[in-house]
């Protein structure tokens, strides 16, 4: 989390200086708005880090700006904060995609735990997306048929039963699984298995 950086969007000047030191004072790197606006204008997607952000605000909202990142595409966990919170709010928030919600005034170990959490959950699913984008690449160098192969493979069928179904040899089904697991770069099958659910359309990150 070296280069994670927590970024503030509050209108409060005093509230942005407060949790700038409070949060500088970890060790953790911090940038500060004024709106969501001034954030959109200097942010850029693929940051690493965190946002926590004030519910109310003139001009865009936090909730406003939360679901804006979410239509865009942004990734950064999202820390709500607010003088004025409800629970309907609360819930709205955290259905929105909220990592948490969090009640001026609060406790700053309690927002700094907040935080951290926010920043290991962002750092995670980076190292996640890393590793789907390579299993991608390394898919794109397979043939049609060893595609074909992998896909029952990992669905668990033998060697015996993908010879039959692709009206082939064992052999060759034996060759095109050797190819499957030197250009995957498998060791054993189980992780050609964790391979395949990780590169999955509709697998979470």
């Amino acid at each position: 989390m070296i280069d994670a950086t927590v970024f503030v969007v509050d209108d409060d000047q005093a509230m942005r200086t407060s949790l700038q030191w409070l949060i500088e004072s970890t060790g953790m790197q911090v940038q500060t708005y004024a709106s969501a606006d001034a954030f959109l204008a200097a942010h850029y997607p693929g940051r690493a880090g965190c946002l926590l952000l004030d519910v109310r605000m003139p001009g865009m909202s936090g909730l406003e700006l939360q679901a804006y990142l979410a239509r865009e595409g942004y990734r950064l966990p999202v820390i709500l904060i607010t003088g004025h919170g409800d629970v309907a709010m609360a819930v709205k928030a955290m259905k929105a995609g909220a990592m948490d919600f969090i009640e001026k005034p609060f406790h700053d170990e309690d927002l700094l735990r907040s935080i951290r959490n926010a920043l290991e959950f962002d750092q995670k699913h980076r190292a996640s997306r890393a590793a789907r984008a390579e299993i991608v690449m390394r898919l794109a160098e397979l043939t049609p048929r060893e595609h074909e192969v992998m896909a029952m493979v990992t669905d668990g069928k033998s060697n015996k039963e993908i010879a039959a179904s692709l009206n082939v040899s064992a052999k060759t089904v034996e060759a095109h699984r050797a190819r499957v697991m030197e250009k995957m770069r498998a060791e054993s099958l189980a992780e050609l298995v964790r391979m395949a659910l990780l590169a999955a359309p509709d697998a979470p990150l």
